[in-house]
């Protein structure tokens, strides 16, 4: 988004972007506090640890979130889009480097996806159960309710998907502006009877909690680092709202209404070390805990809505970038190119969050399995970004320093998770090892495929060559192939089958560039190669869902007019065979072809008209 568009729209971009980026991190107090103390390595309630700990917490927020995220990685937006596939995709762009530095960046890059699909899963059930856990609070006997509305809520989540979030988006801000607001009343009040607390504001409260006992401190790492997930949002919402909204809105209101809450709750405990139970509710008088369960609840769904937007957004990124198969992805508004859905995502999420949700039972249990893929990613974030800045040429007296402090903290917590993983942590490492296993064999699949297809291609000049003596068929034929060069196979089949050609034959390749967008001006590149034959490639960015229809309409400005009625499209069916060769191992060959056989039908994913397409299959060993 340039900065032209931002000035003119910023009020509508501050606002969005409070009820969009922020509902992760926002929704943190409601557990983070809490399983701080009362998790599974419980901390005495004491007042030397309630300041180290606040202490702890404000400045990893300060350090992870506000330097790194805020004003370091935003920096480098790829063309305006952010989030790890971008950054890698930057980050490769950039270095100079060997093949081997390029497969190192790359595999990290698959690799925090692949994390991001762990995280997305836990975020949704550890929210809404959070929230809805007030109800306890509330009243003791409606703590059975908890899990029965925990799922009909996320059901309901699930289900208004395919419908878009247009309508619902438009009450996000205001909901999450009296969100913040609620967190930094009711963190003034409490700290107005206790203001002592805010001594924690002072990191020798944090450096004397980590040394004092560095046993205890490192285990506690593993729930202060609750407070930051979701920062890594702010970096991935970028292309949404731009970088000066987001800054403006995390450091003049977020921020500051974080601070409040957790420095309030910190205050409650040093008045009432029993209110561990729930800080974060006992901080609310009597008659407003309802009307805080309503809202907390309204926030942790805006929360979790994000996070799913951002499956979605991450799962056509990996489409398009060859690393997942074709797969159905509606655009849910004609006004807003980022509102899609993605129903195969969708319902996976689903069933993950519902079994989550039913196997955890409560947010504390879930608080185990949260963190260590949100840590891995921001290691792997921090890793990327020193790529980059190295590419920018910024001096090393401060590239390593920086780097060096913030991978030495993304370790450190990383470390304090990876404690957590037989209490729950090996789920999101799980399903991130089987989302890097999918992602890595389509990838090498689909490179082991072209392969072959460019070993039996036969050169067009021999096409050419042969054209002269072959009848030609009234019409436009176009011929979908993947590899840039040589005669696609529908159109030897169709020679051999038909002995016939067409009065226009273009072969048509579809190419996604390491850019987010391509504007329509540099959308074609068409090559006249004569006897009616042309190569037309059609160029798109990673955050772009290729419509060929569309594109064709572009070519009558360089002279190439198509009529749908008279044009037909022929696409080459792969039949994918295994065979003894090197390339993969077995299993992952036949994880391939599973794969292959479930990818969406190429004319639906390029939008052609399904009555205006031939297949033809083709017999591919890999």
């Amino acid at each position: 988004m340039s900065d032209t568009q931002v000035k003119q729209k910023l009020p509508a971009l501050l606002l969005g972007a409070i009820g969009v980026v922020y509902g992760d991190i926002g929704t943190s107090p409601l557990y983070a506090l809490k399983e701080t103390f009362a998790g599974h390595h419980p901390l005495a309630v004491t007042e030397a640890n309630v300041l180290g700990v606040l202490s702890v917490m404000f400045w990893t927020i300060m350090l992870l979130v506000s330097l790194k995220y805020v004003i370091v990685i935003m920096r480098a937006d790829n063309r305006g889009e952010g989030g790890s596939l971008a950054l890698l995709s930057l980050a490769s762009e950039l270095t100079s480097g060997g093949a081997r530095t390029k497969w190192f960046i790359g595999i990290l890059g698959v690799f925090a996806a692949a994390l991001f699909y762990g995280d997305s899963m836990i975020t949704p059930a550890i929210s809404v159960l959070s929230a809805v856990e007030g109800l306890d609070v509330v009243a003791p006997q409606f703590g059975h309710y908890v899990l029965p509305i925990t799922l009909s809520v996320l059901t309901a989540l699930f289900l208004a998907q395919k419908h878009g979030t247009g309508a619902m988006g438009l009450a996000f801000g205001p909901i999450m502006v009296f969100w913040f607001a609620s967190l930094g009343i009711l963190g003034c009040l409490s700290i107005a009877r206790h203001p002592d607390v805010l001594w924690a504001l002072n990191p020798l409260n944090a450096i004397h909690f980590l040394v004092i006992d560095p046993r205890l401190s490192f285990l506690t790492l593993g729930s202060v680092v609750l407070a930051v997930t979701g920062g890594e949002a702010l970096y991935t919402d970028m292309g949404h709202f731009g970088k000066f909204p987001i800054r403006l809105t995390w450091f003049s209101f977020v921020l500051p209404a974080l601070t409040l809450n957790y420095f309030g709750q910190g205050a409650l405990l040093l008045q009432n070390p029993q209110a561990i139970e729930n800080p974060f509710y006992l901080l609310a008088p009597g008659w407003a805990l309802i009307p805080m369960v309503l809202l907390a609840t309204a926030a942790t769904v805006i929360a979790s809505q994000a996070v799913i937007s951002g499956a979605f957004s991450v799962a056509r990124q990996s489409v398009q970038m060859g690393l997942l198969p074709r797969m159905e992805i509606r655009q849910t508004s004609d006004k807003a190119q980022g509102q899609i859905y993605a129903p195969l995502t969708n319902w996976t999420l689903y069933l993950a969050v519902i079994y989550l949700v039913l196997t955890f039972q409560s947010s504390s249990n879930l608080a185990a399995a949260y963190g260590i893929a949100v840590t891995g990613t921001m290691t792997i974030d921090t890793i990327l970004i020193a790529f980059v800045l190295v590419a920018w040429r910024w001096s090393p007296l401060l590239v390593v320093p920086l780097i060096g402090t913030f991978l030495a903290v993304d370790l450190a917590y990383f470390s304090a998770n990876a404690l957590k993983i037989p209490q729950g942590g090996w789920f999101p490492l799980g399903i991130a090892a089987l989302s890097f296993t999918v992602l890595t064999t389509w990838k090498l699949g689909r490179k082991l495929m072209f392969d072959e297809i460019a070993r039996q291609a036969i050169p067009i000049q021999v096409v050419l060559d042969g054209a002269d003596g072959v009848p030609r068929a009234q019409g436009t034929a176009i011929f979908l192939t993947a590899i840039g060069e040589g005669a696609p196979s529908a159109l030897l089949h169709n020679l051999k089958h038909n002995q016939v050609l067409h009065e226009r034959n273009i072969l048509l390749t579809v190419i996604v560039e390491d850019k987010p967008y391509v504007t329509k001006g540099n959308r074609l590149l068409i090559n006249d190669m004569g006897k009616g034959f042309y190569r037309l490639r059609i160029f798109y960015g990673f955050m772009e869902t290729p419509d060929i229809p569309a594109a064709l309409e572009l070519c009558a400005k360089q002279g190439l007019v198509f009529d749908m009625m008279n044009t037909s499209f022929f696409i080459s069916h792969a039949v994918i065979v295994t065979s003894a060769g090197p390339g993969m191992m077995h299993w992952r060959k036949r994880l391939f072809l599973a794969l292959s056989r479930n990818a969406m039908n190429a004319a639906e994913f390029f939008n052609i008209p399904t009555n205006r397409v031939i297949e033809m299959g083709t017999r591919i060993e890999i």
